[in-house]
C-alpha cells in the first residue's frame, strides 16, 4: 500500500501544501512582527481589551512557550500566546491576539460551527489515526474476493467512515478559523486599536495567511479521504490490490 504511486503522489502533494502554506505564514508574521501599531498596545493588551470590550470576564490570558503556539483552550476558557505575540506591539502580534479572541467571543456566543468542531474532535481524532489502518485490514481481508459483499467491504467502510470524521473536522475549522479572524478584524477596528491602511492591511495578509494553513489541510484530508474511499472499493469499482 505504501509504494502505491497515487498515495505517494497524495503524499508529496499534501506536504507541499501544508509546507507552502507554513512558510507563508511565518513569512507573513515576520514581515508584519516589523509593522508597530500606533496605539502601542501588546499582544496580551489587544486581547485583554476585546475580551473587556466584549464583556467576556472569564477568559484569562496567559503567555505560551512556542513560535506561533498562539490558541485559544474552550475547556479551561484560557487564552495562550506565544512570547512574539504576548509581549509584541506590532500589527503581526495584534492580529493573532485578536484572532484568538475571536474564538472565546465565537465559544461565549455559541458559534454553531465551532460547537459542531468540538463535538466531532474525539471521533476524528480516533479516524485520523486509525482509519487508514482498518481500512488496510478490510482491503486485506477482502483480497480476491468482491468489495462489494462480504467483511472486508464492511471493515473497510468503517474505516472510510472514521476517516471522513477526520476530513469533516478540518473542513468545518476553516469557517470557524475565518470567522474568528473576521471578529478579529472587526474589533481591532472598532477599538481603534490597528489605524487603516498599513497597520490594517498588514494584519490582515497575516490572518489571511493563517488561515490557507486550514484550507491546505482541508484540501489534503478530502485527497486521501477519496483515495481510501477508491482503494475500499466504495468509488470507482472493486480495489484490493
Amino acid at each position: 500500500m505504501i509504494f502505491d504511486p497515487i498515495y505517494m503522489i497524495l503524499i508529496a502533494a499534501g506536504l507541499a501544501l501544508s509546507g507552502g502554506a507554513a512558510f507563508l505564514v511565518k513569512m507573513k508574521f515576520k514581515s508584519g512582527d516589523k509593522i508597530a501599531i500606533s496605539s502601542g498596545y501588546t499582544g496580551a493588551q489587544v486581547a485583554k481589551a476585546i475580551l473587556q470590550s466584549c464583556g467576556i470576564s472569564d477568559v484569562s490570558v496567559h503567555e505560551h512557550k512556542g513560535f506561533l503556539s498562539d490558541h485559544y483552550n474552550p475547556l479551561n476558557k484560557t487564552l495562550n500566546l506565544s512570547p512574539e505575540v504576548y509581549n509584541g506591539r506590532s500589527a503581526a502580534a495584534a492580529g493573532v491576539a485578536a484572532h484568538e479572541v475571536g474564538h472565546a467571543i465565537q465559544h461565549s456566543q455559541n458559534y454553531f460551527p465551532m460547537w459542531i468542531r468540538s463535538t466531532i474532535v474525539p471521533v476524528a481524532n480516533i479516524g485520523s489515526s486509525l482509519g487508514p489502518m482498518i481500512i488496510f485490514v478490510g482491503i486485506l481481508l477482502g483480497a480476491g474476493a468482491e468489495m462489494n459483499s462480504g467483511i472486508g467491504h464492511f471493515v473497510a467502510a468503517l474505516g472510510v467512515a472514521l476517516f471522513a470524521m477526520a476530513t469533516a473536522f478540518t473542513l468545518v475549522t476553516v469557517p470557524v478559523e475565518f470567522d474568528a479572524s473576521a471578529r478579529a478584524k472587526r474589533q481591532l477596528e472598532s477599538l481603534s486599536i490597528v489605524r487603516p491602511g498599513t497597520e490594517a492591511n498588514t494584519v490582515s495578509s497575516v490572518l489571511t495567511a493563517a488561515g490557507l494553513t486550514y484550507v491546505a489541510a482541508a484540501i489534503n484530508s478530502v485527497m486521501m479521504l477519496l483515495y481510501w474511499a477508491y482503494k475500499a472499493g466504495l468509488i470507482g469499482g472493486r480495489r484490493n490490490e
